[in-house]
């Protein structure tokens, strides 16, 4: 996590002032929405699940700052849990994706020939497979809701980190100072493990920022198209899903919760830049 900061700050550092703010803000952003998942009590007090008619679609209010949905449930309270479901599948999806595929890429790039070969023609098949098919046939196969959307998800991830994970460790490999390592009487695990690793997985822990906004839009994409999480549980996907009905009359209960989605995944995605070192734009 040091060396995560660290290129945070040199790339606010370096930037502009306005590189600063969005940092910043990206960084409360995700805050925020992660304190949503830890602790909504603390935010939404009220009953995501439950409602009265005589509240029905009202409108945004000092009342119901995002107004209430068709059975009279507070839509904030409903997306402050929401976010439960969603980061936390999120975060269980890129887990998953960081894991099972940083790990077939390292092993794969420290290995070169017929281990290389085998596994990155596997990983060349799941890159052919388009993310959404390929996370709605595990859906499929092994049932609907949030957990196993998370777990669709993060397979459908295994193929972008390995392959990441691959090419930094296949480029640091051949560096001076490893074959300096080895000259000096390291073994492959030491080597591997003291410096081919730590000079190879700062990319990787920035696709992993970009991977989390990525996953929240899938999970929610799995949520909107029912197979994630069933009512009248609270997940965004759903959520949004819910108001599609209700555009013309009620627009918040879809405008509310997609921008939200929006500016986690915006974030993120930001985050990930500042990780990488990118200057802004």
């Amino acid at each position: 996590m040091t060396a995560v900061t660290a290129s945070i700050l040199t790339a606010a550092g370096r930037g502009s002032r306005r590189l600063s703010v969005g940092v910043v803000l990206s960084v409360v952003v995700i805050l925020v929405a992660l304190a949503w998942a830890i602790a909504p009590g603390l935010f939404a007090p009220g009953d995501p699940t439950h409602g009265t008619a005589m509240t029905a679609l009202q409108a945004p209010s000092a009342e119901h700052v995002f107004g209430t949905d068709a059975t009279g449930r507070d839509l904030y309270t409903r997306v402050v849990y929401g976010a439960s479901q969603s980061i936390s599948a999120a975060l269980i999806a890129v887990l998953v994706g960081f894991v099972v595929g940083t790990t077939v890429g390292v092993v794969a790039g420290a290995r070169p020939g017929a281990v290389d070969d085998v596994l990155m023609r596997i990983i060349d098949v799941m890159l052919a497979i388009p993310t959404l098919l390929l996370s709605l046939t595990v859906v499929i196969l092994l049932g609907f809701g949030t957990w196993t959307a998370a777990l669709a998800v993060g397979v459908t991830s295994i193929a972008v980190f390995a392959r990441l994970a691959r090419s930094q460790v296949v480029s640091v490999r051949t560096s001076e100072y490893v074959e300096a390592a080895y000259g000096s009487g390291g073994t492959f695990l030491s080597v591997l493990w003291r410096h081919v690793l730590p000079n190879s997985l700062t990319p990787v822990i920035a696709l992993a920022a970009l991977q989390f906004g990525s996953a929240i839009l899938q999970i929610s994409t799995l949520g909107f198209l029912g197979y994630g999480a069933p009512p009248p549980t609270p997940e965004w996907g759903l959520l949004i899903s819910e108001g599609r009905n209700y555009v013309a009359t009620a627009w918040w209960l879809t405008v509310l919760p997609g921008l939200v989605v929006v500016f986690v995944v915006l974030a993120t995605n930001r985050l990930s830049q500042a990780i990488r070192g990118g200057e802004g734009r």
